[in-house]
């Protein structure tokens, strides 16, 4: 079987390569998933025992999950894909998750919806975040179907929209109550396996000042040094939070920072000798497993409120616009060490390990009770940058692992 493996997946290159590129092709942001959608339900169609989209309306804004830093998204017509190998029956099932949505092409990014091969690797935006994985998923159902493999249990892909967003796209497919006895979202890993995830919360903070000419002292009050001063409070809290964590999940610890503050804008002012009147910044805070969501949003307005400064205690306004709880099973849960042993079969190097960035893996493990793991080829340094590629191979050799993965967990 393992020679058949790989000689089965070697005669896939170019095809595998082929449709990266004709995603890529697709400049899917957010807004723009569908024409991606109908793609991979073509291509899938006759692969699958079952194929369909799953329609998505604008009522999932009333989701209490539902989040998004992007303005003006409308529903209705981007659908989810969900397809399906049926087992045989007495086997395990197994869900797997990945996304169809991209960021926008980053500074300096020349060709990023016109791919191109270099060295082995397709160059593009989306080209391992996540496309890269949309084709390995298309691999392992077309491998399923051509090689014969029955497994016992159910195999199940979860194509959503929206997870660079927020993850509406996972909400819908969570809220149709789909269950399996384990799940595995496809992210770049470089074959890494990641059993622990760490969670996020997007912010948009507004300060309110008093505005006024630089020509008269007292008489105004600059929400730019305001804001300073709430950035330093996100700052102390970060701190604060980094610390009560060590020593709690081993997995995480192995890193400086596993769990960044990331102040990414801020806008202000409309004249250089004017105190300005407003000012907002935006950012992303990770959180570790031992805080929710919820907390952290209560703790950072209870931190401004109670900083000291009696102006901006009054005077500002938090929005959170992404929501994550971090995602947790033990690294010698059996389904982590199912997959590292296919990793072995596959001939493939792979460390268990914690994941720091967030995604869609916690409404499969924390909100559906489903063990769940992030796992693929690819490398996650490159994803959002101009420098964003997939190699060929890795494609392929996440396929064979996950055909490996299937034959054990789902037998």
């Amino acid at each position: 079987m393992a020679d058949n493996l790989k000689d089965y997946f070697a005669g896939k290159h170019d095809e595998a390569a082929d449709i990266l590129m004709d995603l890529i092709r697709m400049p899917s942001m957010a807004g723009g998933e569908r024409p991606v959608a109908e793609y991979l339900h073509d291509h899938m169609q006759g692969v699958c025992d079952e194929i369909g989209y799953v329609e998505i309306t604008s009522d999932i804004k009333n989701d209490v999950d539902y989040t998004t830093p992007v303005k003006g998204l409308e529903y209705g017509d981007r659908p989810n894909v969900r397809a399906v190998q049926k087992g045989c029956g007495g086997g395990r099932s197994l869900i797997f998750n990945t996304h169809m949505d991209v960021v926008p092409p980053s500074a300096r990014q020349e060709r990023p919806f016109d791919p191109y091969i270099e060295d082995g690797e397709v160059w593009g935006r989306g080209a391992c975040d996540a496309k890269g994985q949309l084709v390995t998923l298309w691999l392992v159902m077309q491998a399923l179907r051509d090689l014969g493999i029955s497994p016992g249990g159910d195999v199940i892909a979860h194509l959503v929209i929206e997870e660079e967003n927020g993850g509406n796209g996972t909400i819908a497919m969570a809220r149709t109550g789909e269950t399996a006895d384990a799940a595995i979202v496809l992210e770049p890993c470089n074959f890494n396996i990641y059993p622990q995830i760490r969670g996020a919360v997007w912010f948009e903070t507004t300060i309110y000042g008093q505005s006024g000419h630089s020509g008269a002292p007292g008489g105004t009050v600059s929400a730019l040094l305001k804001a300073i001063r709430a950035i330093e409070v996100f700052t102390e809290y970060h701190g604060i939070a980094l610390a009560e964590s060590r020593g709690k999940y081993p997995l995480f610890d192995q890193f400086e920072n596993p769990a960044p503050l990331t102040i990414g804008e801020l806008h202000t002012g409309d004249w250089p000798a004017q105190a300005p009147e407003k000012a907002v910044f935006t950012g992303v805070l990770g959180i570790l497993p031992d805080r929710t969501k919820e907390k952290v949003m209560d703790d950072l307005n209870e931190m401004v409120r109670n900083c000291g400064d009696e102006w901006l205690a009054e005077h500002f306004e938090i929005d959170f616009t992404y929501r994550h709880d971090a995602t947790v099973i033990e690294p010698d849960h059996p389904m982590v060490r199912a997959l590292e042993a296919a990793c072995r079969g596959a001939g493939t190097d792979c460390a268990v390990s914690a994941m720091t960035a967030s995604c869609d893996a916690w409404w499969y493990n924390n909100q559906l009770a489903i063990p769940t793991v992030v796992f693929g080829g690819g490398d996650l340094g490159v994803a959002h940058s101009n420098r964003e590629n997939m190699p060929i191979q890795d494609m392929l050799t996440a396929a064979e692992v996950l055909i490996r993965y299937i034959q054990d967990w789902c037998a």
